[in-house]
């Protein structure tokens, strides 16, 4: 995969405590427990530690990792280039 859906899943190990072999690119929030409650907090964590504008609503439970790092990959490149 790549190095944006490794830091997220970094993230998701080190400050939200989730086991690193149960997550995987196809893996939704939902199967991890993870309500929207959570991706709220998420999100305001990845603005953070990423540097990147996002929507409250970007990201939902049934949302896979791997469709949240190819968001968060959009959005550091179309920053990038403005």
């Amino acid at each position: 995969m790549s190095a944006m859906y490794d830091r997220l899943v970094g993230l998701l190990v080190d400050r939200f405590e989730v086991e690193r072999d149960e997550i995987g690119p196809d893996t939704t929030f939902e199967e991890l427990d993870m309500d929207s409650l959570f991706l709220v907090e998420l999100l305001l964590v990845i603005q953070s530690e990423f540097g990147v504008h996002l929507d409250d609503d970007a990201a939902s439970p049934g949302d896979t990792i791997g469709r949240v790092a190819q968001l968060l990959e959009q959005h550091a490149a179309s920053t990038a280039s403005s």
